[in-house]
């Protein structure tokens, strides 16, 4: 059985580092005690907030992971910045934030003007289509201190403070909505790419994929990983509305399925309410991610521990909701689907795609 640590990824070693993070991060809050800008303690949420009066200021970093070596190998940065904007803007959504801008910066070997001119394009269309503004950012050319390049960005949004989404409002009976994936986001590439590259060779992205989509098309395995990121950030917010406007849905929690899977991402929106969940009708992964760890013997739980395997975002509303959300967010062009009920028993049910039952219970 091949994991995620066998691709040189420690999942428990990095949840510890970001513990000690955050606890260092938590010592300098007390210094804007009663000043503006005094942050909220929230060990393990999706975003950290400001107190800014009347409302919060939010903010969330990520980056692109090693997603971005395959996009330079195999010369296609064009759609890499949907990932970007995917990975801090669905994350600072969970909050009930809207994002109003992201700043960003590279770090490469060797400037290339082609390749940055591609991925900025591709951030600023994904950035345009949600309504966000790119203000900052920062090439840096570091020859030595990376062996290509990464790629990171800030997002600042705003929310106020009574509409900030209460996780503790969750009961048993609530319905979970899955939102659909088409690709694995931007985790779990580490393993993917040492799937491949075992399988395939040493330039595997050039190969032939068996999966293809849609069948009539000859697709590489290169095309089918860098499937763009769907950024939902604009269709949650056509659900909890943007800052100032009306709420249309009452959300009880949004959770977006990054690293560590359903069960660690969807358990962050539990945690108040002791709930746990049945999810017993999720979307199936993309075919070829299938493919892939079955080429590498990926456990299934495995799996759903490494990628978000089809479900880019779940959300919680009362059952009496549903079917509006379901509407709404199909109106934003978001396919959507529930995938389960909230349970009293705190642990988290997994149907998986292979009848596999898996069980992730409350830590």
């Amino acid at each position: 059985m091949t994991t995620y640590k066998d691709s040189g990824v420690d999942v428990a070693a990095g949840d510890k580092a970001s513990k000690a993070a955050y606890d260092a991060s938590a010592s300098t809050f007390a210094s804007r005690k009663g000043m503006v800008g005094c942050p909220v303690y929230e060990e393990g949420g999706y975003a950290g907030l400001l107190d800014m009066g009347d409302h919060y200021l939010v903010m969330t970093d990520d980056g692109t992971g090693t997603k971005i070596d395959v996009a330079l190998a195999a010369g296609n940065c064009k759609t890499l910045g949907s990932d970007l904007l995917a990975m801090v803007a669905d994350d600072a959504v969970c909050t009930g934030a809207e994002v109003i801008a992201v700043s960003n910066t590279i770090d490469i070997a060797k400037v290339d003007p082609t390749i940055i001119g591609d991925l900025m394009r591709g951030l600023s269309e994904a950035c345009a289509a949600q309504k966000i503004v790119i203000p900052a950012g920062e090439i840096a050319e570091v020859p030595g201190a990376v062996h290509s390049a990464t790629w990171s960005a800030t997002a600042v949004g705003i929310v106020a403070k009574d509409r900030v989404i209460d996780t503790k409002a969750i009961t048993p009976g609530d319905v979970v909505i899955a939102l659909k994936e088409h690709g694995a986001r931007s985790n779990g590439f580490s393993l993917i790419r040492k799937i491949l590259s075992e399988k395939l060779g040493k330039e595997w992205w050039k190969h032939e994929a068996t999966s293809r989509k849609p069948k009539a098309e000859s697709l590489s395995w290169g095309d089918l990983i860098l499937t763009p990121s769907v950024v939902y950030h604009a269709a949650i917010l056509e659900l909890i509305g943007r800052h100032g406007k009306k709420r249309t849905i009452n959300v009880k929690g949004v959770a977006h399925i990054t690293g560590g899977g359903i069960g660690s991402k969807f358990r962050r929106v539990l945690k108040r309410s002791g709930c746990g969940a049945v999810l017993n009708a999720l979307f199936a992964p993309p075919a070829w991610l299938t493919e892939i760890a079955e080429m590498g013997n990926v456990a299934t739980e495995e799996c759903y521990r490494t990628w978000c395997m089809g479900n880019g975002m779940m959300i919680v509303v009362d059952p009496s909701d549903a079917d509006a959300s379901l509407a709404i967010l199909k109106k934003a062009g978001i396919a959507a689907q529930i995938c389960g009920k909230i349970a009293k028993d705190s642990t988290i049910v997994v149907h998986a795609y292979d009848g596999t039952i898996l069980k992730f219970p409350a830590s």
